[in-house]
């Protein structure tokens, strides 16, 4: 009996789901249209949009950097508490966030920056949300040195109780829209 030689399974060149390579031909093209071949806000891959920020408030640091520190040591814990969020954070993701519903700009959640966990993270916006619970009344000092932390890494922080979004969520979104077109007005100057 012969062997029959066994070929592996290739995948189709346009898998359904993703896209395929049609779409990414498109994006290309339009980037290239835009002047910006290769860019990615999403992880801050080289031409992309990033977090360039100048640290100057660090001890030694008065450097441009081209991506935002984090601690690798915290990424088990983000995704531990990208598992199990609180109710507002959980609001928060589903109602305005996630999947670029907010302003069609990408969040992280639970997103490692500097020493710290920061609850949600836009690199296009340099925006930070914070949803802060009632454990934060007892951490104002704490909350206030990650906040100049954050800030020094030429990030907004923003930040909302849980009481806030659950029970007033429209009013949330609106204040964080005008704050979005303020920093917008201000880095125009």
């Amino acid at each position: 009996m012969k062997n029959k030689e066994r070929r592996p399974k290739s995948t189709p060149l346009d898998p359904p789901l993703s896209g395929g390579k049609q779409k990414l031909d498109s994006l290309s093209s339009e980037m290239r249209l835009k002047g910006q071949e290769g860019a990615s806000h999403d992880k801050g891959r080289s031409g992309g949009v990033g977090c360039s920020a100048n640290i100057a408030g660090l001890p030694g640091n008065d450097m441009k950097v081209a991506f935002l520190p984090y601690d690798k040591n915290l990424t088990a814990l983000s995704r531990k508490n990208r598992k199990n969020p609180t109710k507002a954070e959980w609001k928060m993701w589903n109602e305005v966030l996630r999947m670029r519903q907010f302003s069609n700009s990408k969040f992280l959640r639970q997103k490692p920056l500097a020493g710290y966990i920061v609850d949600f993270f836009s690199s296009e916006l340099r925006l930070v949300i914070e949803i802060d619970g009632s454990s934060h009344a007892d951490v104002i000092e704490y909350d206030a040195a990650r906040t100049q932390m954050l800030n020094a890494l030429g990030l907004t922080v923003v930040r909302y109780s849980n009481e806030e979004v659950l029970q007033n969520i429209e009013g949330v979104v609106a204040d964080l829209l005008d704050k979005i077109t303020q920093g917008a007005a201000h880095n125009d100057r």
